[in-house]
């Protein structure tokens, strides 16, 4: 069983067969296949969907989840090869991923970017870290990709209009008070792309583009499948014709770090927000969110509640998918696959 750190790691046959089992283990009781194991969740950062997808699934599967959370109920970590470790920092990765390597069968890592680097972030250093010192499954629970929420989402959609080959993607910036990361918009772009779909992609302006690496890989898929890639700054021009319109409120990669001028920036597109006016140039459309979500910040309360709007089926597909990753390593730990 490899690690799951990311989509693009991942043919798309694979991934259609990890939708199609989740899809199995909505309709079948779950089996105990993690009956006497533990799965380690490491939470660097807050979680409310991720954390009770996981934990539930699971407690279904007969397993038990040990909770931790870096630098506050556990020793923090440190990352960096090579390093003098003189300051807060009291275990380095080397040994504990192989420590928790030892007592649990799986490892589960949420970890945000610091918005201090971008190429630091980019890089994914603690997921990378903790997938090349464990010994058993790494899975990514969000860091600066978020490959749980993108399969989540992919079924949904593939619920309501089944082949999503052609559809008409639309991944739109929203408005936030805070500049958030871009883990959910850069997995949107992977694995829309990846399953065959037309891409907008409707930034504020050219500094809301996201990282080169997505958008290469996501032009790449397009390309692939010959389908379309484009970026917008019309609102209207973005929205015309959308089959699917999915929102996410990211920060600026040319004002990185730099959270009070960034402000500045983005408090001139508050306009942004998702409302019916822009749902009804769309091709009667679903409308998403990765949640949390503020109301009539980013969408509006009639979007919200709109019998188009799918987020709480994409949060409630977290758990299957959660429980995916957790049947599927228990079932190779037992030597079935």
């Amino acid at each position: 069983m490899k690690n799951f750190i990311t989509t693009s790691e991942w043919a798309k046959d694979e991934l259609q067969d990890l939708l199609d089992y989740a899809s199995f283990l909505k309709k079948e009781k779950f089996h105990k296949t993690l009956e006497n194991k533990s799965v380690a969740l490491l939470f660097f950062n807050p979680s409310m969907r991720t954390r009770t997808s996981f934990e539930v699934g699971i407690n279904e599967l007969g397993g038990y989840a040990v909770i931790l959370h870096p630098g506050k109920d556990a020793w923090p970590i440190e990352f960096k090869p090579n390093s003098i470790m003189d300051g807060d920092n009291e275990e380095h990765i080397i040994e504990v991923a192989k420590v928790l390597s030892d007592y649990c069968d799986l490892i589960a890592v949420r970890a945000f970017p610091k918005f201090q680097n971008v190429d630091e972030d980019i890089s994914d250093i603690i997921l990378r870290s903790f997938a090349e010192h464990s010994s058993v499954p790494v899975v990514n629970m969000e860091s600066i990709t978020h490959p749980c929420q993108e399969l989540a989402h992919i079924l949904t959609m593939q619920e309501k209009l089944g082949d999503l080959s052609n559809k008409n993607y639309l991944l739109t910036w929203t408005y936030h008070p805070k500049p958030l990361n871009t883990a959910v918009a850069n997995s949107s772009l992977l694995v829309a792309s990846k399953f065959g779909m037309n891409i907008k992609l409707l930034c504020p302006n050219k500094d809301y583009i996201l990282h080169e690496s997505f958008i290469s890989e996501a032009q790449s898929n397009c390309k692939k499948n010959k389908k379309s890639f484009s970026i917008h700054y019309d609102i209207k021009e973005a929205y015309e014709g959308a089959d699917i319109v999915y929102a996410k409120s990211w920060g600026s990669l040319n004002y990185y770090g730099s959270v009070e001028d960034e402000k500045l920036i983005r408090d001139k597109y508050k306009h942004f927000i998702v409302d019916q006016e822009k749902m009804d140039h769309t091709n009667k459309a679903l409308f998403s969110h990765c949640l949390p979500l503020r109301r009539n910040i980013k969408a509006t309360d009639e979007v919200m509640d709109s019998n188009y709007c799918v987020a709480i089926q994409e949060a409630q597909n977290r758990k299957h998918i959660a429980s995916i990753f957790i049947e599927l390593i228990a079932l190779y730990m037992l030597g079935v696959l």
